[in-house]
């Protein structure tokens, strides 16, 4: 029980903090002179803000550290109560939203899937579009991560927390001696690149609010964007470039950046196990798709198709969730094969979400020793990736993963089929949540949102996001009686 009320004191002293993330759309309302929406925002900080302070003020005489269980408690209660508290300005601004679809909202953008249920996002208060991209942002390299970097200020360590939370198998390694440093570092270099990202969009030809929310959304992979029809609105080759360098950026590790920053070389990408495979895959795929689309016939000539295929499948396969054209209509292998690397391409330490290209290289490299073993029974084949060894027990864990991970994604699937959603639409609707990748096919593809959802339906996708986001054990090991075990 004590262990309990730790996690809720640490738990309202995130909230507090996390409260602090309002000032942003609150200066927003300001500037654009919307007085209502301002007050709106200004409730939403003070209930959260009190709400967190009441859960830290009745449970102080338990502060203490976490053991590993009670941290991924935590980091579960953070993830489900932060998109909850971050409902209540949509739900005081925007008309007719029901709770359901508020929490999927704010759900999709902490996660940084990107898939939205709101229409009309052209007309929507400023305030309202900065909240969202913020969100992206802030759950772009993890509100945990934010959190290890603030709490041990405040008497809370946060190793078990960035254990827990972090992706990938190789989640033990830092960068500094102290966790903390560790966190500040990363948001340093992150905070670093995304103003890149907005003056790189401003002089692209964005107005400052469009640059600064998708600069925020591009960094997260999140997709959001101000305009209903994404990045199509623009229709600028120059913006979808600047959009590509960024996501290309965000989808590979910022460990390895902030190494590059410090020693001042590109030789870290070099020796980065995942770098290279991923950048050779997905503009690999970039030309290909091109190539297919200008067979087939979809664009008049190779560097429209190039265009369009590139700025789509970057956008897919990283799981930003972008899209400058319904390629929805392009033939199905196309889009699918786009479904496919948003699982795979994503590096771990990254912004996007998927299996991480670590635990595909795992795989690769375990398949290659079952051929070595057949052949050779009493040969000592150990696992190497960039020259290291890999333990047998990191094997083991990856193989775990996946086979949670495919059978979450079947499982789910069949929940939306059985609620009477059609097969192309219920997969690529799971797929996109767990991969936190936005758009689908189908009645979720490009062209439309996730609006026509019913609320059961809805409820399935929010928590194949939240599930995708903290990598599936993180949520399942909740539900394991060992678990609640004393």
């Amino acid at each position: 029980m004590g262990r309990a009320l730790t996690v809720i004191h640490a738990l309202g002293l995130m909230l507090v903090v996390f409260s602090a993330a309002y000032l942003m759309p609150l200066a927003t309302a300001l500037i654009y002179g919307q007085m209502e929406v301002f007050m709106d925002f200004l409730l939403a900080m003070v209930w959260t803000a009190a709400f967190g302070c009441l859960m830290w003020m009745v449970t102080r005489r338990y502060k203490g550290e976490l053991s590993v269980r009670h941290g991924y408690l935590l980091v579960v209660a953070m993830w489900t109560a932060m998109p909850a508290f971050a409902t209540l300005p949509l739900l005081l601004t925007v008309p007719g939203l029901s709770f359901t679809d508020a929490y999927f909202e704010t759900m999709s953008g902490l996660t940084t899937t990107g898939s939205t249920v709101l229409v009309g996002l052209d007309n929507l208060p400023p305030a309202i579009n900065i909240w969202r991209h913020e969100l992206n942002w802030l759950g772009g390299l993890g509100i945990i991560v934010l959190a290890v970097a603030i709490l041990p200020l405040l008497g809370i360590g946060g190793r078990q927390l960035f254990k827990a939370e972090t992706p990938g198998p190789m989640k033990d390694s830092a960068l500094t001696p102290r966790i903390a440093d560790t966190a500040r570092n990363l948001w340093v270099v992150y905070l670093g690149i995304t103003i890149a990202c907005i003056v790189s969009l401003k002089l692209a030809g964005m107005n400052w609010l469009d640059a600064i929310c998708h600069a925020f959304s591009s960094m997260g992979l999140g997709g959001f964007s101000t305009h209903d029809a994404s990045v199509g609105f623009f229709n600028s080759p120059l913006i979808e470039f600047v959009l590509i360098v960024f996501m290309l950026i965000a989808v590979m590790n910022f460990a390895a950046h902030f190494l590059a920053l410090r020693g001042k070389t590109l030789a870290v990408y070099r020796t980065d196990p995942e770098a290279i495979p991923t950048l050779v895959l997905i503009l690999g795929s970039c030309v290909g798709i091109a190539l297919f689309l200008w067979i087939e016939g979809i664009y008049p000539n190779f560097l429209m198709a190039l265009r369009h295929a590139s700025f789509n499948l970057v956008s897919i396969a990283t799981s930003s969730g972008y899209a400058s054209v319904d390629y929805a209509q392009w033939p199905i292998f196309a889009p699918l094969w786009m479904m496919f690397l948003t699982a795979i391409a994503a590096s771990s330490g990254s912004t996007g979400g998927g299996i991480k290209m670590i635990r595909t290289l795992v795989l690769v490299k375990q398949a290659g020793r079952e051929f070595v073993k057949l052949l050779h029974p009493s040969a000592v084949n150990p696992m190497k990736i960039s020259g290291q060894v890999i333990p047998n027990s990191v094997v083991f864990s990856v193989l775990g993963f996946i086979f949670l991970y495919f059978m979450t994604i079947v499982t789910l699937t069949f929940v939306l089929l059985i609620s009477g959603m059609d097969f192309i639409s219920a997969l690529t609707a799971v797929l996109a949540s767990i991969n936190n990748c936005g758009p689908g096919l189908g009645t979720v593809g490009p062209a439309s949102n996730y609006a026509g959802l019913t609320d059961f339906q809805t409820w399935v996708c929010t928590f194949g996001m939240l599930v995708g986001r903290l990598e599936i054990f993180t949520v399942l090991i909740l539900f394991t009686p060992q678990f609640w075990r004393r």
